[in-house]
């Protein structure tokens, strides 16, 4: 996908615009000759702006615009999805350990957010498709689908596995999936889904996420294996790449599942101590995911829409540059 003319003047709205593939989108917009409204927690906070502010200063200031976006402030929601053609939703609490009120923490903001950018959406009045990015978290893990059937985008996480297994994130990614296309279908909101795996590459924000601290773990000699959890890794640009293709293209529909490849945890970890053999990564078991069906090519919709899924190698030498460039590892 080439940048230029695409979005000439069209403005869209990106709620998470400070965070770890928010950032990068926001910088891919601006490439594309869109206007932004930036939607971030705290406006005054410039551990959230400055990265965003610098990213417009070389295409035109006046094209990218902070707005405060509580995602409880259905208000502040309204005022920055005015005037937008596209909504992308890719605010949402991500904790991958254990958390202590889940409720609070993940579920309640994932769905009741989600559901309130979908109201700003729809009373904005000019908002022709939302984006929502959601996880494979929304698809993995599911116990009962067949073994040795490869995993695609009919497939839902299991919401009783998780509430018994404590992947609470699992849960509040897949309720709140599920609560996007209900409002989409009771309401008639054209919405679009974006379901990235493990999501590594280079950090734009001052501060590391969570995908990539996993990667950093794994560099520092973690054996932790994501069983439940990880179905395989994707470049960064190429989530950013995948949210504007799927508003773009009228055809774009349903959930699209952007993943490198289908994989276990062991695959990655194997490629990362192959390229990185000087840091202390682990040897682990063939099988870290039981019953995941692996797959040389995850994301086939995408893929049908023109995106260009980066290879494993580039997504993870573009991921430990970015680490060593910050500082996280020597």
């Amino acid at each position: 996908m080439a940048s230029g003319e695409e979005g000439k003047g069209e403005t869209v709205m990106v709620t998470g615009a400070s965070g770890f593939i928010g950032s990068t989108l926001v910088r891919r917009f601006l490439d594309r000759g869109y206007n932004v409204h930036a939607g971030v927690l705290n406006p005054d906070d410039r551990a959230e702006t400055d990265h965003l502010l610098a990213l417009a200063a070389g295409a035109g200031e006046a094209r990218l615009r902070i707005f405060r976006c509580d995602l409880f402030d259905g208000a502040a929601l309204l005022d920055a999805a005015r005037g937008c053609s596209g909504v992308f939703h890719l605010a949402s609490p991500c904790i991958v350990d254990a958390v202590s009120d889940p409720q609070r923490q993940l579920i309640v903001p994932a769905v009741e957010g989600t559901l309130n950018v979908l109201r700003a959406a729809m009373d904005a009045g000019g908002v022709r498709r939302v984006v929502v990015t959601s996880s494979n978290s929304a698809i993995i893990p599911s116990p009962e689908w067949p073994a040795g059937e490869v995993r695609d985008e009919r497939f839902w996480t299991d919401i009783d596995y998780c509430e018994k297994n404590g992947l609470w994130y699992s849960v509040s990614k897949t309720l709140a999936e599920k609560a996007a296309w209900k409002f989409a279908e009771e309401k008639g909101l054209d919405v679009v889904v974006v379901n990235p795996g493990t999501v590594m590459g280079p950090i734009i924000p001052p501060t590391i996420n969570s995908s990539m601290s996993v990667l950093l773990r794994l560099l520092q000699g973690c054996t932790e294996e994501y069983m439940d959890i990880f179905m395989g890794a994707v470049h960064v640009e190429d989530v950013a790449l995948a949210h504007i293709l799927v508003f773009e293209n009228p055809s774009a529909s349903g959930r699209h599942l952007c993943i490198q490849s289908i994989s276990h945890w062991s695959d990655f970890a194997a490629k990362v101590a192959e390229l990185y053999p000087n840091y202390k990564v682990p040897k682990f078991p063939k099988d870290t995911q039981p019953g995941l069906a692996r797959a040389e090519v995850g994301s086939k919709k995408l893929i049908a829409l023109g995106l260009q899924i980066s290879p494993l190698e580039k997504i993870i030498r573009d991921a430990v540059e970015s680490l060593r460039t910050r500082g996280y590892i020597s």
